[in-house]
């Protein structure tokens, strides 16, 4: 089984571009979670002057979806070219690879569950 789940961590107004683009691109099903985080940055905008000592945890949201690992490359060029604005908090894209996929309903596994 080639599957692999890609976790998109972007900001808050990046969702409806992004969940076009895939759909686009053959994406048959997504989960999204409004997260907290931050990232090496701790918070701090890029406008702002001081860095914080602190983190501050800036709301994001998780987008994941599960596809075939041969289309990994191309998913991965579509979601970096929809979100880059070449400043903080463009995001970031992790891949792992899935063992199975269960439709519980059906009990379809692999490709046919998704």
């Amino acid at each position: 089984m080639n599957l692999s789940k890609i976790e998109i961590i972007t900001g808050m107004s990046k969702l409806p571009n992004l969940k076009r683009v895939l759909t686009k691109a053959g994406v048959r099903g997504m989960t999204v979670i409004q997260v907290l985080g931050c990232g090496i940055e701790k918070g701090t905008r890029e406008y702002e002057i001081d860095e914080y000592e602190e983190m501050e945890l800036l709301p994001k949201q998780q987008i994941n979806i599960v596809v075939e690992t041969a289309k990994v490359p191309e998913i991965i060029e579509i979601v970096k070219q929809e979100l880059y604005t070449g400043h903080i908090g463009d995001g970031k894209i992790f891949v792992y690879g899935i063992d199975n996929v269960i439709r519980v309903r059906t009990g379809d596994e692999g490709m046919d569950a998704l």
